[in-house]
């Protein structure tokens, strides 16, 4: 299994800038006018009715960046449009289909097609269900058609409108209406995140509370992620391993990502125990910052333990040297299989204390093949198969003593092209559950909690410090035979 290379962090990093939706747009749309308007390059005029319309948009490519207008709220992304079509006479009808035309082709063929089939080996025909899943997607990336029509649409038109009354039209900017449209699309954006956006998790307003066990510590704790996993598809799949680690230790049953539901925000989560407002991790692009507060293997190191995460490339830019990457560039029938191999070269080249693998195979079919169908669910199978191949290598190799097996995944996934970030049904309570000799059996815990427990949770199992920002909770109703006094 080899590891990611620096060209692929480096390209995961530059596809990011795609894929995910805030900066796609005002990419998408500079690129789409550039092609557009590609008879004009030599000419003076053009160029700085180019910057001059860049600079009329960029109030607005600001607030498109600032504001999610997630689910529902991006049905009115629609109302700036027709405002705009009301207020001015001047509309390219021609800017407008080239960038519709574009965008299908970049989503359908490039994305869906050429780049999943290059990386992992989906058919060359995967446009033919793609489409409908690009026209479905509700989450934040660019294959949001819902979403980023409009926003790309009411640009193109105000920029196309600048633009041509630079280059020899007798078009006279109405500045004074289009100041009057911008002061109606702030507030009209204010409005609805303020009043209508109401569905994020609740954040815990205080740091994670310590409890203390006279019962030993735990000398491991093994985490598999498997990433992306719909909890009522996991329910409809059949996995008879996974179900008797469930039905055996500790279930959650209202187990809650957090928002935005992305693979590297909620990691940062996960590992540090708090909210993106906090550890600073927003999306999957970071580009190399890092989190802003301690993390469970900060933690570890404080009491001279260790803690490895074996995940994809965008993670190494949230942990750092935390992480021991694999490539993503695989075919997906063989990812999670190729994934569990390096995960034994780990633990027996490292031991390390704390130990999470992420399983990637479920996510991407649910993104390039969509989660309403059966590859989706034959993905959640073959996890099953490999967990209990793994778990089964750990205990033959004497690592499963006194070490509690955390289940779970990080997200999960909407209809469409499996999305997730906005908290569409499907993605926002997910499979958790715990096993080992600390932990109750047949026991189901049905309060809400939230994945920024992990942390806290890890850190009491192996006797280390809870991460200095961790607000998330001590999962300890899942402790067996355990008194618990507060400090």
């Amino acid at each position: 299994m080899k590891q990611a290379s620096g060209f692929e962090k480096v390209a995961a990093r530059c596809w990011n800038l795609l894929n995910e939706g805030k900066p796609f747009t005002p990419i998408f749309v500079t690129g789409t006018l550039l092609l557009f308007y590609i008879s004009e390059w030599f000419s003076v005029s053009f160029w700085s009715g180019f910057l001059f319309g860049l600079g009329a948009v960029l109030p607005l490519l600001v607030l498109y960046y600032h504001y999610d207008f997630p689910l529902f709220l991006r049905n009115y992304l629609w109302l700036p449009l027709i405002g705009f079509l009301i207020i001015f006479d001047h509309f390219s009808l021609t800017a407008s289909l080239f960038a519709i035309a574009l965008y299908f082709f970049f989503t359908v063929f490039f994305w869906g097609t050429l780049y999943y089939h290059l990386r992992i080996g989906t058919s060359w025909t995967n446009f033919t269900r793609f489409w409908k899943l690009v026209l479905k997607n509700s989450d934040s990336t660019s294959g949001n058609a819902q979403e980023q029509l409009p926003k790309v649409l009411l640009i193109i038109g105000i920029w196309t409108m600048v633009t041509d009354s630079f280059i020899g039209s007798s078009l006279s900017i109405e500045w004074d209406k289009l100041l009057m449209l911008y002061g109606a699309i702030f507030l009209f954006s204010y409005i609805l995140h303020k009043y209508l956006f109401d569905w994020k998790p609740t954040i815990k307003p205080t740091y994670t509370e310590d409890v203390k066990s006279s019962n030993n510590k735990n000398e491991k704790v093994i985490m598999i992620v498997i990433d992306g996993m719909r909890k009522e598809r996991f329910q409809e799949a059949q996995t008879p391993f996974l179900d008797s680690l469930k039905k055996s230790g500790t279930e959650y049953s209202q187990m809650e990502t957090v928002y935005p539901a992305r693979t590297v925000v909620c990691f940062s989560s996960m590992m540090t125990g708090t909210y993106p407002f906090e550890h600073g991790i927003n999306s999957n692009m970071v580009w190399g910052r890092g989190v802003k507060v301690e993390t469970i293997y900060d933690s570890l190191r404080k009491v001279n333990k260790s803690g490895r995460l074996l995940g994809i490339a965008h993670l190494v830019d949230a942990m750092g040297d935390d992480v021991d990457t694999v490539t993503a560039v695989m075919h997906n029938d063989v990812a999670d299989s190729n994934i569990m191999g390096r995960a034994r070269e780990v633990m027996k080249e490292k031991d390390p204390d704390f130990f999470t693998v992420q399983l990637i195979g479920t996510d991407q079919t649910g993104h390039s093949r969509g989660v309403l169908y059966d590859e989706y669910i034959q993905k959640i199978e073959e996890a099953d198969s490999l967990v209990e191949e793994y778990v089964n290598w750990l205990d033959e190799n004497g690592y499963m003593e006194n070490t509690t097996l955390i289940i779970c995944a990080d997200h999960g996934q909407a209809d469409g092209i499996g999305g997730h970030g906005h908290l569409d049904e499907g993605e926002r309570f997910v499979p958790f559950f715990m096993n080992g000799p600390s932990i109750n059996a047949g026991k189901i815990v049905e309060d809400k909690h939230s994945l920024t427990s992990v942390a806290p949770t890890v850190a009491h199992l192996l006797g280390a410090p809870i991460p200095s920002h961790s607000r998330g909770e001590i999962l300890t109703e899942a402790f067996n035979h355990r008194k618990e006094e507060k400090d």
